[in-house]
């Protein structure tokens, strides 16, 4: 099984024919900017799709915190995405409180892990929505 960096590599070197499904469910990379480096870093990220909007999830497997390609994205919204061999530019935006509980559903259904998480921290997690730009 793929994990961290070499996730990002194989992805990369296969387009996605190593790592775009994994677990029974679906990866893409983002690439955020570090908000203090300035420099680029690429997760591999569970997603779904929502209309023409990709759906990912700041998780951290329930921890206390955010991770930190959350708060890059905070600290500057443009993106990038690769879906398999697909690359392109997005704009990330947390899911209002009237669009999370059905996006939460959605991406409850891909990893169910993720009811799980929410219990385990006080943070309220979000859901993040990429946009194509």
């Amino acid at each position: 099984m793929l994990h961290g960096e070499e996730h990002v590599r194989r992805y990369q070197e296969t387009d996605g024919a190593e790592g775009h499904d994994w677990n029974d469910t679906t990866v893409l990379l983002l690439t955020t900017k570090g908000r203090n480096s300035g420099r680029p870093y690429t997760t591999p990220l569970i997603y779904q799709r929502h209309g023409d909007d990709h759906l990912v999830v700041a998780s951290y497997g329930g921890a206390p915190d955010h991770p930190q390609w959350y708060k890059n994205l905070l600290a500057d919204p443009e993106v990038e995405v690769q879906v398999k061999g697909e690359k392109f530019k997005a704009r990330a935006r947390t899911a209002t409180p009237a669009e999370k509980p059905g996006m939460w559903r959605v991406m409850a259904r891909a990893w169910p892990d993720y009811d799980d998480y929410q219990t385990k921290t006080d943070r309220d997690i979000p859901v993040v929505v990429l946009e194509r730009a």
